[in-house]
């Protein structure tokens, strides 16, 4: 610890930080624009400066300065308060000064700054610099006049998304950040430069002159976009989502999110399911809830209980997946699952499906093995958490499953299943690696569990576990990275068949009801014998095959739980109200149970939690991460022929929001370019 004095405090403070972060300890506050706390020191912009002894009778930028034993630190003599006004009017020469009509305002940092260090007219009289602006994309929009070349945005992009697109060219008052040659930012969290600017040169492009933030209501939720459970605010106006930011949490998103989790919001007025829909002589007319749930309850008293089967999807909330667990077991049923997929997983034991290691301690793992994962596109999040690994550990990487750029280096063993034969019977060379680290890990992808072979795949990842001893002391390397929100949360809760070899087909293949709580990824042709139920809050694949559709809520209208891959137990608010006559889900099953005659024993949100207590304790534990026991499982046998692919092809289209998203399609477009068409057009 080194002992300092700030401002005729003194305090002791840990050694190697530096004297900004000194300062803040010492509850300073200090004004910046280059520096920020995840990013490497840049030293550009000067506004941090100090006054500092012993040292050179000058300011000092304390952003770039270790803290030293015995200094002296001063952040309010006249001479700082003159240095930075002097760096405040060197800023503002070339600055437009359009605060009026900037999408920043409001949270702009240099207008805040402005305010307490600014001059009330400027002293330069020559013509301002003008900068054309550059195009990055569909999602992130430019005014290059207003920048004032912190780095921020190029820092981010080389050093957290790993995609060198950004950079500075000329010298001087020539200098301007641009991709080199213009095109798309390939990153897929690429908009997190918009946050970190402190500026209005990069704003958002979707939200462009939409609103101000002061006409926003703020509501603190949880991302569904994939396993995550990123942490977000969500800013609506009325009865619309405007937009999605990130929430800073240190074990999950840190304080980044992903472009699909920010932009795919618009999909939430497309296609939605706002009224009850039955089909009549083949075709779907409107419908009251008194006729919808005529209908179902006249079908559910003709056919046999062990013929009625429940499918939840993949954005699904706890509550929905309980109520309609409980409504099928009351009507004699037990066929449910929600494994759209036909994942393989053992449900019967927690430690075996979720992300032992945890999201944060990935920074501590010195070796990885990627089976059938793609962490860049099913979780671009956690990658940055194994590029972090990768920077500060070196972290050894390899994949088995289609080649790419995972943003730092990886050996790719090969997508032959052939390969991860070879490493379970320790024959393969990237054993050694495994053998030889610490802290070795392993990330096992839903596409390979999705195989048929998923159970043999399963088993030889266990045996490389207790091969190379992935498991020791307080460290569990064994992971399952998840893409979908709902799926943990239904592994909770029991919402699988008995038999974990059984897979969703299996179950439907002799169903005469099936109901699809929103669930759109199966192959909607299997359910053309049936009588189909779809709940959900899209027009998409399950709708389309319903006889009868009840309009559901999506995750910004409802306050629910979610439980993310590495099993922590979150709550999402509500932000605004469903469209229409769409009701939030577990209402819905409640009032269906009704009408069925077996009506479920809660009615109220409180009462419901209290049964998804009953079925997992879990429940009770929010915003934690319990650790869990990991045992070997799966089955013996031998792989099939032929590659282990990724569950996730089109980052920018996974789920029924994204596909509805008119971004979402035109980023599908620019940056995949292939067809942008989005998956509910014609």
């Amino acid at each position: 610890m080194a002992k300092v004095n700030i401002d005729g405090e003194d305090l002791e403070v840990p050694d190697g930080i530096t004297v900004l972060q000194a300062c803040e300890l010492a509850g300073k506050e200090i004004p910046r624009f280059c520096y920020h706390e995840r990013l490497s020191v840049a030293g550009n912009c000067r506004m941090c400066l100090v006054e500092v002894a012993p040292g050179p009778p000058k300011p000092a930028a304390s952003c770039a300065l270790p803290v030293g034993n015995g200094m002296n630190i001063k952040t309010n003599t006249p001479m700082v308060k003159k240095a930075r006004e002097g760096v405040m009017e060197f800023l503002l020469i070339n600055h437009p000064l359009d605060c009026p009509i900037c999408d920043q305002g409001g949270e702009c940092d240099l207008q805040d700054q402005s305010m307490a260090y600014g001059a009330g007219k400027s002293r330069f009289l020559e013509n301002k610099r003008a900068v054309s602006d550059k195009f990055m994309g569909p999602l992130v929009k430019t005014n290059m006049t207003r920048c004032i070349q912190c780095t921020r945005c190029v820092r981010f992009a080389t050093e957290v998304a790993g995609v060198e697109e950004l950079g500075a060219t000329g010298r001087g008052e020539n200098v301007e950040i641009t991709t080199y040659v213009e095109k798309s930012l390939t990153s897929e969290l690429s908009a997190n430069i918009i946050d970190l600017c402190p500026v209005g040169a990069l704003t958002s492009r979707p939200y462009a002159f939409n609103a101000r933030p002061w006409e926003l209501t703020r509501t603190e939720s949880v991302d569904v976009m994939d396993a995550l459970g990123s942490n977000i605010r969500i800013d609506s106006r009325g009865r619309e989502v405007l937009r999605v930011l990130p929430l800073t949490n240190d074990e999950i998103n840190e304080e980044w999110i992903s472009d699909k989790t920010r932009y795919a919001c618009d999909g939430l007025k497309r296609q939605r399911l706002d009224r009850p829909f039955v089909r009549r002589q083949g075709k779907l007319k409107e419908a009251d809830w008194k006729g919808a749930f005529d209908l179902i309850s006249e079908k559910v008293a003709s056919v046999d209980p062990q013929k009625i089967v429940g499918i939840a999807g993949d954005l699904v909330d706890c509550e929905s997946v309980t109520s309609l667990k409980d409504l099928l077991l009351a009507l004699g049923s037990n066929q449910f699952d929600c494994r759209q997929d036909g994942a393989f997983l053992d449900s019967g034991n927690r430690g075996n499906y979720i992300f032992n290691t945890t999201i944060s301690r990935i920074e501590e793992a010195d070796a990885c093995l990627l089976i059938g994962s793609n962490p860049r596109i099913e979780a671009p999040i956690l990658n940055t958490r194994l590029r972090k690994a990768w920077i500060e550990r070196g972290l050894k990487v390899g994949a088995i499953g289609a080649p790419g750029d995972l943003t730092y280096p990886a050996d790719y063993l090969g997508a032959e299943s052939k390969v991860l034969e070879d490493i379970s019977l320790g024959i393969h060379p990237f054993c050694k690696v495994l053998e030889s680290a610490e802290k070795p890990m392993l990330i096992l992808g839903q596409g390979a569990l999705s195989r048929p072979d998923g159970d043999v795949i399963a088993s030889m990842a266990c045996k490389i576990v207790q091969r190379t001893g992935m498991v020791h002391g307080d460290w569990n390397g064994f992971n399952v990275l998840h893409a979908a929100a709902g799926r943990v949360g239904g592994l909770d809760l029991g919402f699988v068949p008995d038999n974990p070899k059984t897979s969703v087909l299996d179950i439907i293949a002799d169903a005469e009801i099936i109901y699809l709580l929103g669930a759109d990824e199966i192959d909607m042709a299997r359910t053309a014998n049936a009588f189909v139920i779809y709940q959900g809050h899209h027009g998409d694949a399950g709708a389309h095959a319903a006889d009868v559709i009840l309009p559901g809520a999506a995750y910004t209208e409802k306050s629910a739980t979610y439980v993310n891959t590495e099993g922590r137990v979150q709550r999402s608010s509500r932000a605004v109200f469903p469209p229409g006559d769409a009701r939030e889900d577990w209402t819905i099953i409640r009032a269906l149970s009704e009408v069925l005659g077996h009506p479920l024993p809660y009615d109220s949100v409180d009462g419901l939690r209290a049964r998804m207590i009953e079925l997992n304790p879990i429940f009770a534990r929010l915003d934690t991460v319990v650790p869990e026991v990991w045992r070997s499982w799966g089955l013996e046998g031998s792989l099939a022929n032929g590659d282990i692919p990724s569950s996730i092809r089109n980052f920018y289209m996974s789920d029924t929001i994204s596909r509805a998203s008119e971004v979402m399609a035109e980023c599908t477009r620019d940056i995949c370019g292939v067809d942008g068409k989005t998956g509910t057009d014609d």
